[in-house]
């Protein structure tokens, strides 16, 4: 689970990346759940680093949660799917 707010930086990708590559190690599959409160993007190297990972492991990922409350980060979650083999939904923060 991933709780983002403010921007991702490429500091918080080299704590995330290594979890998320142990977790594939392990398990094969990774299910993730990723809330979005106050979340307003990512700086551009932060972005960089997860596109490079999210294509290096397009197949890794199961299931995929994008839990948020902002019109555009809905959008964001449709433009995922044609890029992944995983369930992904949106869910809007009550």
């Amino acid at each position: 689970a991933t709780r983002a707010t403010g921007n991702l930086t490429e500091a918080d990708y080299d704590k995330l990346l290594p979890l998320l590559n142990n977790i594939v190690e392990k398990h094969k599959k990774i299910r993730w759940y990723f809330e979005m409160e106050g979340f307003e993007g990512w700086k551009p190297k932060a972005f960089w680093e997860d596109l490079k990972f999210d294509v290096q492991h397009a197949n890794k990922f199961e299931k995929v949660a994008m839990v948020g409350d902002e019109k555009w980060e809905d959008w964001m979650t449709d433009l995922m799917k044609p890029f992944t083999s995983a369930e992904v939904k949106f869910f809007e923060i009550n």
